[in-house]
Parts: structure tokens; C-alpha cells; sequence
């Protein structure tokens, strides 16, 4: 289970050099994290390990993530923020 302390470390770690990405995060850790299951925390928090300009390209379509896992929950992501 994600204790506050730890939810506030994976809420900074939201916090990118990349606008984009932060635009994208920050949102999705407030409104829609805590509706994950423990699994899906666990490897949303393994994705903000990945580097920016990778997030970038995953999360902008340049490039596919090759891990499955990461690549589930960036589709996830996204699909929470498509109107």
C-alpha cells in the first residue's frame, strides 16, 4: 500500500524538466492514481524511473515503449487525458 510519504515522493517525482510531461502527470497522480490497483501504482511509479525524452516519445507517439507493462500504463495515461 502506498503511505502518504510515499504517494508525495512518487507526486514530486510527477514533476519533470519537460512541460509537456508535466502536463500530462500532475494531472493523472491527482485525479486518477489512486484509482489504480496496487500493481498498476507499483508500475506507474517504475515509469517515472524511465527518462524524459523517453516519456517524451512514448507519450507523444514518436517511439513504443517496448516493455508491455510501461507501454499498458502510458496508454492508460493517455487515455485518461483524450476528450
Amino acid at each position: 500500500m502506498f503511505s502518504e510519504k510515499r504517494y508525495a515522493r512518487l507526486k514530486w517525482a510527477c514533476r519533470r524538466g519537460m512541460l509537456e510531461l508535466d502536463v500530462l502527470l500532475m494531472p493523472f497522480v491527482e485525479s486518477g492514481f489512486h484509482e489504480l490497483n496496487e500493481s498498476d501504482k507499483v508500475e506507474f511509479e517504475r515509469l517515472l524511473t524511465s527518462d524524459d525524452p523517453d516519456l517524451f516519445a512514448w507519450f507523444m507517439g514518436h517511439q513504443r515503449c517496448e516493455d508491455a507493462e510501461l507501454r499498458r500504463m502510458v496508454e492508460h495515461i493517455l487515455s485518461r487525458v483524450k476528450v
